[in-house]
């Protein structure tokens, strides 16, 4: 590693769309994941590796983070914010956020962290292949199953990439860029400033093309993007189950997370790495399985709760059953309602007993 202080920019500046209605209220990276704010884990994880300054990247409801996350000293580390007046994608971010860092030197590490990924590489053998190599910028790749989703990313043999391709039927490869950058200083500085610009489409081929060294980091580690409700609801229960380590999660490894207030009757079933937020309650005889239950939701008795969501304040009445389904912020669902299959019920809505349901009457 690097000698201190080791620097880091991270990207919040998104509005989170694939996961409202939860991110109608708060940004995607505050949303409450294991226990406590997404970004508090990835916090945790940079100071563990050494990251004593972190400057985020803001746009979409920027003043909640501040009122969150404070100075940064609870994890460890010191943050500022910079908050872009209209959106300016990842290299415009990234170039936004440069002005705060606090280095001089053109040629020092900066890291920058996508707020969508749980990753459990090894940040600092990243740095330090980076500072090996005199790389211009070095990405953390991951491989996937199905690579044709995504863009992907071929290296030769010592690891330089080569090219960014697009989506494409037959890739040449089954690296995908992983969200988790190092650059060089100074190669910051010659992003366009005030105005959008893609690290994806614009930056990074645009040094390939100029002949600077752009390396890839491969490592077969934990690597989940959690921006949709399916992944985010896996994210948190890997957290709380203890399949990455998780120095943030308030509390040990285990089925069940409960916070401070929550409520379990002695005959419910709660399991899969479920989390109940404080405040919240499970009845007798309901079922709650690898969900995410955020402050002051409640599960009747004998309702039935899935791979799922539940907003702050969101009611499940008695016998309802929520399968793989996102209940925004204060939401009722009736006894007798099924709700399954990704559904989304906004903020506040009340459905009345028996109002939806994706089989028929029992």
């Amino acid at each position: 590693m690097p000698r201190e202080p080791l620097e880091a920019i991270v990207l919040v500046g998104g509005q989170g769309t694939r996961l409202r209605p939860l991110t109608l209220s708060a940004p995607k990276p505050l949303l409450p994941t294991a226990g406590v704010p997404f970004l508090a884990h990835l916090l945790a994880q940079a100071s563990s590796f050494g990251v004593t300054h972190v400057v985020l990247a803001t746009c979409y409801k920027a003043d909640m983070f501040a009122a969150v996350l404070g100075d940064g000293s609870a994890y460890g580390l010191s943050l500022d914010y910079v908050q872009e007046s209209v959106p300016l994608d990842t290299a415009g971010g990234i170039r936004n956020a440069a002005s705060s860092l606090r280095g001089t030197g053109g040629g020092d590490p900066v890291v920058v962290l996508n707020s969508d990924i749980l990753s459990g590489h090894d940040l600092g053998a990243q740095v330090d292949l980076h500072l090996k190599t005199d790389a211009a910028a070095t990405l953390h790749l991951v491989e996937v199953e199905d690579p044709s989703r995504f863009g992907v990313v071929p290296t030769d043999a010592s690891g330089r990439v080569t090219a960014f391709l697009e989506k494409a039927p037959d890739p040449v490869t089954n690296r995908i860029n992983a969200g988790c950058y190092v650059f060089r200083r100074s190669v910051i500085h010659q992003i366009p400033a005030g105005r959008r610009v893609s690290v994806e489409r614009e930056t990074f081929p645009g040094l390939i093309e100029a002949g600077e060294r752009v390396m890839g980091y491969h490592e077969a580690a934990y690597w989940l993007d959690v921006g949709t409700p399916q992944t985010f609801v896996q994210g948190s229960c890997d957290l709380v189950l203890g399949r990455l380590p998780a120095p943030a999660v308030p509390g040990p490894a285990g089925p069940v997370l409960l916070l401070a207030g929550a409520s379990v009757a002695a005959d419910a079933a709660v399991s899969g790495g479920t989390v109940v937020g404080a405040g919240a309650s499970v009845a007798a005889g309901a079922t709650v399985s690898g969900s995410v239950l955020f402050d002051g939701a409640t599960v009747g008795e004998g309702a039935v709760v899935r791979d799922s969501i539940l907003g702050r304040g969101a009611v499940v009445a008695p016998g309802a059953t929520v399968d793989e389904a996102v209940i925004g912020d204060g939401a009722f669902i009736g006894s007798g309602n099924e709700l399954a299959r990704g559904i989304r019920v906004w903020p506040d809505v009340r459905l009345e007993p028996t109002s939806v349901r994706f089989s028929s009457d029992k």
